[in-house]
């Protein structure tokens, strides 16, 4: 686990020594040895977890200084982790003098970056969107570029920067070490990483169970609805899809739960496709906690990581039972599943009795004192979209520019044909409705609201 196993110049090894870097980290351990051999890495790293000094050691190692051209860049969500990483990097290169870092973020002068450029630099830290820019005015050029790194890919994928991402790639020579650093590793990032990415070696230091870790918990109870409170009040999940059978029965119960202080939304079959939309942008970007919803209107929906599922109605079969609960508890994480019912239902109850399942007293379920479910964020909505040609990077530059706000205070950013939706801090969610109103996006005025 000592970083004199690796092949680095003594004068690298002496500075991370000096900074505090004794023994490596597993993401170290893991990535470094195929990063140093010039292998794409695709790994499973949090924040925290040591990977920029992974990756920066491969890319300063690989740095030839006498050559004052952009050899490496690495692409960043947010502004605030560009700094990070940035700040990180030149730490870590002080073995060497005269490298330069340059961060390139939307928020800051466009003037000024294109005065640092004149300059030329060795490293490029920046966002999609700001970093774009400059490739599509010539004022950066990365011909000799060679090494791509992409940090907190999921979180880019989340704010809707793939296709900035894309066109980035045709800027990059197609020869070229990759590496792709994610929180999670699902599908979707698997898929990223083969079309942009060769052989890639993949690194895993977060556990993770191919199967789905569920706690599946029955409850005989006399009201659903009292019960439903007293579940959401005694687990407190951070999201949750309550299944019903019926869409009058979704519909009815989401409007209960709002009147008792539990924010919620109903996903059914009589939503014009514009409302679909809405309910299930909201709930994806944690502006909503609570999802009530039939099984046929569920279909295709796809959120990453839900903590629990509740049936408030018992499922039509083992097989939708099974569908149903298999949304929560992926990629490693636990899962919570509960099925009400009441006396009615006992016999319909006895068929899922296992040995895994737990049949609990219901009056164990409690509700505290003032309890009540309110989201994380607050989406806002911009009339406008791909067909106005409004990217990712420009809502997050107006939003982090004129409105002030942090990059980390803003959530998962959706772009449809005609209309965008950004999830905004709640405490921040009016300031950036007045300031958004107020201000121009790629110089045009567009309707803002509040959904």
């Amino acid at each position: 686990m000592n970083f004199s196993t690796l092949p680095l110049p003594q004068e690298m090894l002496t500075n991370l020594d000096s900074l505090g870097y004794k023994k490596m980290t597993p993401i170290q351990a893991e990535a470094l040895p195929p990063i140093l051999d010039n292998k794409d890495v695709i790994a499973q790293a949090k924040t925290g977890s040591g990977k920029t000094a992974a990756f920066g050691i491969g890319l300063l190692n690989r740095l030839d200084v006498k050559k004052f051209r952009v050899q490496s860049l690495v692409l960043c969500p947010t502004r605030e982790l560009a700094d990070q990483v940035a700040k990180e990097l030149r730490k870590i290169a002080r073995f060497k003098h005269n490298i330069k870092i340059l961060i390139l973020c939307g928020g800051e002068s466009f003037g000024k970056q294109l005065g640092s450029l004149s300059h030329q630099a060795h490293i490029i830290v920046g966002t999609p969107g700001r970093v774009l820019k400059h490739l599509n005015k010539d004022s950066l050029n990365l011909e000799n570029l060679e090494t791509l790194v992409f940090d907190e890919a999921d979180r880019m994928l989340d704010m809707g920067f793939m296709e900035e991402i894309q066109s980035v790639l045709e800027y990059v020579p197609k020869e070229r070490q990759t590496l792709l650093f994610s929180a999670t590793y699902d599908d979707e990032i698997i898929d990223i990483s083969k079309k942009i990415q060769k052989d890639a070696i993949s690194v895993k230091t977060v556990s993770t169970e191919s199967a789905n870790k569920i706690d599946e918990y029955f409850y005989e109870v006399s009201s659903k609805q009292d019960a439903l409170i007293k579940v959401l009040s005694t687990y407190t999940p951070e999201n949750v899809i309550v299944f019903t059978n019926t869409k009058i029965e979704a519909k009815e119960l989401a409007e209960n739960l709002q009147k008792a202080k539990i924010d919620a939304i109903a996903i059914h079959g009589d939503l014009e496709q514009y409302e679909r939309n809405d309910v299930l942008v909201q709930f994806a970007n944690k502006s909503c906690p609570i999802l009530v919803a039939t099984d046929v209107a569920a279909r295709g929906l796809d959120i990453k990581e839900l903590s629990m599922v509740v049936n408030y109605d018992i499922p039509h079969g083992s097989e939708t039972y099974t569908h149903r609960i298999g949304r929560t508890g992926r990629a490693g994480a636990d899962g919570i599943a509960i099925t009400l019912f009441n006396s009615f239902e006992i016999d319909k109850a006895d068929e899922y009795k296992n040995d895994t399942r737990k049949f609990e007293s219901s009056e164990s379920l409690k509700v505290k004192a003032g309890f009540e479910m309110k989201p994380q964020y607050v989406t806002l909505v911009i009339e406008g979209g791909k067909k106005d040609k409004v990217r990712a990077g420009d809502l997050l530059g107006a939003l982090t520019g004129d409105a002030g706000l942090k990059g980390s205070s803003i959530g998962k950013i959706d772009i449809y044909d005609r209309q965008s939706y950004v999830a905004i801090e709640r405490a921040l969610i009016k300031e950036a409705h007045a300031q958004l109103s107020k201000g121009k996006i790629k110089g045009k005025k567009f309707s803002v609201w509040i959904l």
